[in-house]
């Protein structure tokens, strides 16, 4: 059984703005867009912890969750210190791996990401 890519990203416009997020699970493209105002990192967090969700209410225990923004992925696996604002969320991304199994979070480049691809293909240039 092969483990199940959970891709996600999150955005806004202008930043800070109206943020949205992506979620792209097994073949199935989830898009929130308009969650509320805030900055691209806290979109970027918000996505983060809607993928787990996601990939918990699906049942899934053997996932990776994958993302474009470096700076969130090493926060979120702790190789980086968290401070201000990104410590609430990433209390509640620990609080959602408390309720299901332990996440992992890997970095992909931003043109792989197909959470990433379905957002920008909302906004056409």
């Amino acid at each position: 059984m092969r483990r199940v890519k959970v891709f996600f990203d999150g955005g806004c416009r202008p930043d800070p703005g109206t943020m949205e997020i992506a979620v792209v699970v097994a073949g199935m493209t989830i898009i929130l867009p308009n969650i509320g105002q805030g900055s691209s990192t806290d979109a970027e967090w918000l996505a983060l912890t809607h993928a787990l969700g996601v990939a918990l209410a699906l049942g899934l225990s053997d996932f990776v969750l994958i993302g474009d923004a470096a700076d969130i992925v090493a926060k979120a696996n702790g190789t980086v210190k968290c401070r201000g604002s990104a410590l609430r969320h990433l209390e509640r991304f620990g609080a959602l791996q408390v309720a299901g199994a332990r996440a992992r979070v890997r970095h992909i480049r931003r043109s792989q990401n197909l959470a990433g691809i379905a957002l920008a293909n909302r906004h056409p240039r």
